[in-house]
C-alpha cells in the first residue's frame, strides 16, 4: 500500500482507540478518582490548577519563541519522517531526564514534573510547525492543549476530547480570544490522575531511576503518536 493508504489505516485504528467505550475497570477507577478529588479542599484544587496553568502557559510561550516557522513544503511522508525524528529526540531526552531525576530521590524527583512538562510542550510545538501550523496563533496553542489532554486522560474524558479534535473546524470558531477560558481545572485533574501512580513509584529509592526512564519514554512516545494522528485528522478532514 502507498503512504496515503497506510496513514488512513493507522488513523482508523487510532480513532477506534479514542472512541471506544470505557472498560468496567476504567469506569471504577475514574469514579474512585472523582471521589478523591471531591474530598480535596477547593483551595488545594485552585492552587494546583493555578500552578499548572502558569507553568504550561510559560512553557508554551517559551516554546513558541524557539520553534521554527511553519513548514509548508514537502510531502506528508517527508514531513512525517522529520516528525518521527523529533519525537525520537524528545523521547530519548525525556528518558534520560526521568532516569536522572528518579535516581536522585524525592527532591530531584519533584524537579521531574516541570522539566518533563517543558520537554513535552516543546515537542508538540515543533510537531505543529512540521505540519504547517503556526503556534503563535492562540487557536493552535489551544489545539496543542487538547492533544495533551487527549493523551493524558481517562477513557471517559478521552471520548469527549476526541470529539473536539475530530470536529476542530467547527469548534475553533467558538474559541474566545483568551487562553484563560480554557478548562484548566479539568486539564490538571486528568493529567494528575493519569500519571500519579507512576510518578509516585519514581520517588522510591532503588527503582526510581528505572521507573522514571520507563514512564517518560513510554508516555512521551504516546504523546508524539497522539499528536501525529491529531494533525493527520485535520489534514484529511
Amino acid at each position: 500500500m502507498n503512504y496515503s493508504e497506510q496513514i488512513k489505516l493507522e488513523l482508523e485504528q487510532w480513532k477506534y482507540r479514542m472512541e471506544r467505550s470505557p472498560s468496567l475497570a476504567g469506569r471504577i477507577s475514574k469514579g474512585l478518582q472523582n471521589r478523591i478529588n471531591r474530598a480535596i479542599p477547593e483551595k488545594v484544587h485552585n492552587a494546583i490548577t493555578g500552578t499548572i496553568k502558569q507553568m504550561t502557559r510559560g512553557f508554551l510561550f517559551g516554546a513558541e519563541l524557539t520553534t521554527p516557522q511553519p513548514v509548508n513544503t514537502g510531502s506528508l511522508e517527508e514531513r512525517e519522517i522529520r516528525v518521527k525524528e523529533r519525537i525520537k529526540f524528545y523521547r530519548n531526552a525525556a528518558t534520560a531526564e526521568g532516569a536522572i531525576t528518579g535516581a536522585g530521590g524525592i527532591l530531584l524527583g519533584l524537579a521531574d514534573f516541570p522539566i518533563w512538562l517543558g520537554l513535552k510542550m516543546k515537542m508538540l510545538c515543533e510537531i505543529a510547525a512540521l505540519y504547517g501550523r503556526d503556534v503563535s496563533m492562540l487557536r493552535e496553542r489551544i489545539f496543542i492543549l487538547y492533544i495533551f489532554e487527549l493523551t493524558f486522560s481517562s477513557q471517559v474524558n478521552r471520548n469527549k476530547i476526541f470529539k473536539v479534535i475530530a470536529n476542530w473546524r467547527e469548534f475553533e470558531s467558538t474559541i474566545p480570544d483568551d487562553i484563560n477560558a480554557f478548562d484548566w481545572r479539568q486539564f490538571q485533574q486528568e493529567y494528575r490522575d493519569y500519571i500519579d501512580v507512576a510518578k509516585l513509584l519514581q520517588l522510591i529509592p532503588g527503582i526510581g531511576a528505572a521507573v522514571g526512564a520507563m514512564v517518560n519514554h513510554r508516555l512521551t512516545e504516546k504523546l508524539g503518536d497522539t499528536a501525529m494522528n491529531a494533525y493527520r485528522l485535520r489534514l484529511i478532514s
